[in-house]
């Protein structure tokens, strides 16, 4: 219901290369803040949210536009990428 765009970051607190996209994940939302919601999941406390949205592999970013998937991109990326995937068109 958000009138923004939202990305949630699919992730676990076991998964290795999701806590190093945490800090990058934390930057960028701060950088885009009003432009898009953010939002985390934890697919290890919601496994039916993560099987829901078939999410795969892990970390899995999934950008929202009026409620239905735009896209998405698994796996973690520097903070240049993430920016440039996020302006990307779908």
């Amino acid at each position: 219901a958000s009138p923004l765009p939202v990305v949630v970051d699919f992730w676990a607190p076991w998964c290795g290369p999701c806590r190093s996209f945490a800090p990058v994940f934390r930057q960028v939302a701060l950088e885009r803040a009003g432009r898009e919601v953010f939002a985390k999941l934890d697919t290890e406390s919601a496994p039916a949210a993560g099987a829901s949205f078939r999410v795969q592999a892990i970390p899995t970013l999934v950008r929202f536009v009026g409620g239905k998937e735009q896209k998405r991109q698994s796996g973690a990326m520097p903070a240049a990428m993430l920016r440039s995937w996020l302006e990307a068109e779908a």
